[in-house]
């Protein structure tokens, strides 16, 4: 008496292939007003997707700290200096670089979020991000049209500065070491120089 013959189950689905429900902005901020997103959280929305962040070490920490003591000290009343806020990038995503230099308001940016045509300068700090910084947040910065990034690249001990961005892409790219001194194009006279930000 034949036996009867059972087909293997099917591979599980590859839940990263699935189409994702994608979340807009004002999704985003009632989550975080029901309290289904904690404030302690440090999570940013890119393209729809809650993205956790990174954790911030203390050598992530005293570089960003530098870096707004500079500014805070040199823009005066030209520029906001906003360190680890928000920036309404698209429908779909709002990222929380690690300090911007926004355009001068009288409101302080109170009652509307800051969005592209507002920043002047945008800077991430990266240790364990690197990466994500450089391929899936820098070209996002690109095609929202954000004039100037730079990413500081804490492990190679280097900023790269990435200005004119042109179909989504940015077109004038410079790698600076220790001993090169970096200016915001929007703010030339104001100078950093990268062996004080990047210490041995």
């Amino acid at each position: 008496m034949a036996t009867a013959q059972t087909k293997p189950p099917p591979p599980s689905a590859d839940v990263t292939q699935l189409p994702l429900r994608r979340f807009t902005v004002d999704e985003y901020f009632a989550m975080a007003e029901a309290g289904i997103l904690k404030e302690e959280e440090r999570v940013e929305l890119i393209d729809g997707v809650i993205v956790e962040m990174a954790p911030i070490g203390n050598n992530h920490l005293g570089t960003t700290d530098l870096y707004n003591m500079s500014f805070a000290r040199e823009v005066g009343d030209r520029a906001i200096v906003r360190v680890q806020g928000s920036i309404l990038l698209a429908e779909r995503s709002m990222p929380e670089p690690d300090l911007v230099l926004l355009r001068a308001r009288q409101d302080f940016y109170r009652y509307r979020a800051a969005v592209p045509d507002d920043v002047l300068l945008l800077i991430e700090v990266a240790e364990s991000s690197v990466n994500y910084d450089r391929y899936q947040k820098l070209p996002r910065y690109a095609q929202a049209g954000i004039p100037e990034v730079w990413i500081t690249v804490l492990p190679e001990r280097i900023i790269e500065a990435h200005a004119e961005p042109v179909a989504g892409r940015y077109t004038r790219n410079r790698i600076y070491l220790p001993g090169d001194t970096i200016s915001p194009s929007a703010l030339p006279d104001i100078e950093l120089v990268v062996s004080d930000i990047l210490p041995e």
